[in-house]
């Protein structure tokens, strides 16, 4: 089996051009391609995990990634499933994300001579002289067809910045650009990029001929994966400063029964016939596989030791066997005591569990609260500190978040 028929297999191909060509350049590790990324944060997050992903399994199969980092269009902001405008970066932040972007990066892919190289788009993007690109390349897109493009008629009932209408040409002239210079012969990306990738295929033909190698894929849910990188509780990130091991494992740990098995065949790299065996998988075997995919992905972005020790934790929360020394942990003074007590939301909001109290209220209210697995009762319930058996309680927030307070 060629690495395209497991890309088909694990259920990360949604659409292609020229689906001879491409198999033939992925298969025979002849494909040159690149996925962009805009630093709109300094930490990547799981919506980006099944590229970064899908890199490294094309990688492995002897093809070279390109990671194209959008310091340039982060000036602009991808429209593309939004309804509103992106805040404007300064261009001392847009460096500094993608500083953080390529120390995460490395994780997955290997950066070096003949194999991974990283590019920046503000390296050519703000070099243009607007009538030289007006005239060389606006002149090769239709407004009528830029219309009908889904990421921009989504946007139409609320408005479209001109600013942001402009993005399809600079994510275009990307893949022309790297094309001429690199070498790179294709292009991924999410099902919501569609319309921006075809733009790009499409540049490179009208400039340089139809015998031209431009070839794109987009990678089926990605625009789902988008999603999965925000929780009740906020992002989900790759960098361990913002988003502990434990975390990251819960919240894989956490997914639901229908989505379990499909994310272990997309995102982890377990072999497909040890997957195929899961298929049957139901009830509590759901549990194992949900086990299963938190550690190997933690295991992928914060390195074997700390998923087991996330591991651990977990199973001390579900289970009551493991070190509860692995949970993550907020630790509370005397400074934070009034006359040996205090308020379980004013606990949760010192611990980041809520934003304010009355936040915390409405979830006591809902009985969404507990500490040491009895529920609280009322929002001005109160923990002493002759309530810290072993100098620790366990708040729990939901059915899925836990914290150790220690005293």
């Amino acid at each position: 089996m060629g690495i395209y028929e497991e890309l088909e297999q694990r259920g990360l191909i949604a659409q292609v051009t020229d689906e001879p060509e491409i198999k033939e350049l992925v298969n025979n590790g002849k494909a040159v391609f690149y996925i962009g990324f805009d630093p709109t944060a300094d930490s990547l997050h799981v919506g980006h995990f099944m590229a970064l992903c899908l890199m490294k399994r094309l990688q492995m199969a002897g093809n070279r990634p390109v990671v194209l980092i959008g310091g340039g269009t982060g000036y602009i902001g991808d429209p593309s499933g939004r309804t509103d405008m992106r805040s404007m970066m300064t261009p001392e932040t847009i460096q500094h994300n993608c500083d953080c972007f390529r120390k995460q990066m490395e994780r997955f892919i290997e950066f070096g001579e003949d194999k991974a190289i990283m590019v920046n788009n503000a390296d050519w993007l703000l070099k243009l002289n607007y009538i030289d690109l007006l005239r060389d390349v606006g002149a090769c897109f239709s407004v009528n067809n830029m219309l009908r493009a889904e990421c921009y008629k989504q946007r139409m009932e609320k408005g479209l910045s001109f600013l942001e209408f402009n993005y399809m040409i600079m994510q275009s002239y990307d893949f022309y650009h790297l094309f001429k210079h690199y070498g790179c012969n294709m292009q991924f990306g999410g099902d919501d990029q569609w319309s921006n990738m075809l733009g790009g295929t499409e540049l490179i033909r009208k400039k340089l001929g139809k015998d031209a190698y431009a070839m794109t894929i987009t990678l089926l849910l990605n625009s789902e994966g988008k999603k999965m990188g925000k929780t009740a509780n906020g992002a989900v990130w790759l960098d361990p400063n913002k988003t502990s091991s434990f975390d990251f494992y819960q919240y894989w740990r956490n997914v639901s029964d229908d989505d379990v098995l499909k994310c272990i065949r997309m995102l982890t790299f377990l072999p497909l016939e040890e997957i195929d065996k899961m298929d049957s998988w139901q009830g509590s075997q759901l549990n194992t596989a949900k086990e299963i995919l938190a550690y190997e992905l933690t295991k992928l972005v914060h390195g074997e030791e700390e998923a087991q020790k996330a591991q651990e934790g977990a199973r001390a929360l579900f289970s009551g066997a493991g070190n509860t020394e692995n949970m993550p942990t907020f630790a509370l003074t005397d400074d934070d005591f009034t006359d040996d007590e205090i308020l379980v939301s004013e606990i949760m909001i010192k611990a980041g569990l809520i934003s304010s109290k009355g936040e915390g209220r409405r979830l006591i209210e809902q009985g969404g609260v507990s500490v040491d697995d009895v529920k609280v009762a009322s929002p001005f319930e109160t923990v002493k500190k002759s309530d810290f058996k072993d100098g620790k309680i366990i708040i729990k927030k939901g059915k899925k978040v836990f914290y150790k307070i220690t005293y």
